[in-house]
């Protein structure tokens, strides 16, 4: 994996990341190009057919209250901004879950009509543990889940890209999990696939073990991933962590982002994941959106994480 020093990232700050990390985020690696965007630049142009641009979003806890962030519904509108002061107009948008805090049909409500203002081709969730505390996720389901399956599972096609949302939050024990009849549908979903087809797949909780002693982990991912093996190019795009983490095996590539509402310890670095409250001015240099840019034959897509600063 090549790792190229962005705009906003000087190299002392990327060896930084790369001292607890383990391999340094992947900001720019298609066809030795980096892309830096500035905001405010006016109109948003449209991708041709043999690139798409897609944005993450992640954690936004709309409820949360706490001196980590007293105002997450801001920092949750300033992504929104974010995305759409973007030169290209994204060809769609995933929030990979908690989109809430606890789970009331006003936080789902509120989420949903903030997202009604994204500039994209459409939007995409999945569902975080915060987004299921009471219920296994049945409101969850009744906002956003028209069209998936099970507990909000679901997969498609765009621009020759197939895209897998998975559920991984529900009643968890300690690690995320899938179970069987979510990974009777990964395998029956890519059975059909060319192994040159490029794959992105996205989780709340990681699908590699980042953290097994905080449930940064899931239980049965080497099952799901077995599926995935035989194919050139997969990324595995997830949130729940609140920070930048990259990870290569073979042919397969985990991001982990970063949130838009209050950001946690390293792994480690405390008893429990419970929110950082950062010095004053600090906090917005912790949260962002990603923006994932794929050209058809590139062999992996470029990622590009910024804060929302």
């Amino acid at each position: 994996m090549t790792a190229r020093l962005g705009p906003h990232m000087t190299r002392r700050q990327l060896m930084r990341h790369s001292a607890w990390f383990g391999s340094a985020v992947v900001l720019s690696v298609a066809g030795g190009e980096v892309y830096s965007h500035l905001a405010g630049s006016g109109g948003q142009s449209k991708n041709g057919p043999d690139t798409l641009t897609f944005v993450q979003l992640s954690d936004s806890h709309l409820g949360f209250r706490g001196t980590a962030n007293t105002d997450v519904t801001g920092s949750f509108a300033r992504a929104i901004d974010h995305v759409n002061s973007l030169p290209t107009r994204p060809d769609f948008v995933m929030h990979t879950g908690d989109l809430t805090h606890l789970a009331t049909p006003g936080q789902f409500d509120q989420v949903k009509q903030m997202m009604k203002g994204l500039h994209s081709g459409g939007t995409h969730t999945v569902p975080g543990e915060h987004d299921a505390l009471d219920d296994s996720g049945q409101k969850y389901r009744a906002a956003f889940g028209a069209g998936s399956r099970g507990d909000g599972w679901y997969s498609f096609d765009i621009k020759g890209v197939h895209v897998i949302a998975l559920v991984n939050s529900l009643n968890l024990k300690n690690l995320g999990h899938l179970g069987t009849e979510q990974l009777d549908f990964v395998r029956q979903d890519v059975a059909g696939l060319s192994s040159d087809t490029p794959i992105v797949v996205f989780s709340h909780i990681p699908l590699f073990a980042m953290y097994p002693a905080w449930g940064w982990g899931t239980d049965d991912a080497v099952q799901a991933l077995s599926h995935l093996r035989r194919f050139s190019s997969v990324t595995c795009l997830n949130g729940h962590v609140h920070q930048l983490f990259s990870r290569v095996e073979g042919q397969v590539t985990f991001h982990s982002a970063t949130t838009t509402a209050y950001p946690l310890p390293h792994p480690g670095d405390g008893p429990a994941p419970a929110p950082v409250t950062l010095p004053a001015g600090k906090l917005r240099q912790a949260l962002g959106i990603r923006e994932v840019r794929y050209h058809r034959g590139d062999k992996a897509p470029a990622v590009l994480d910024r804060p929302l600063t």
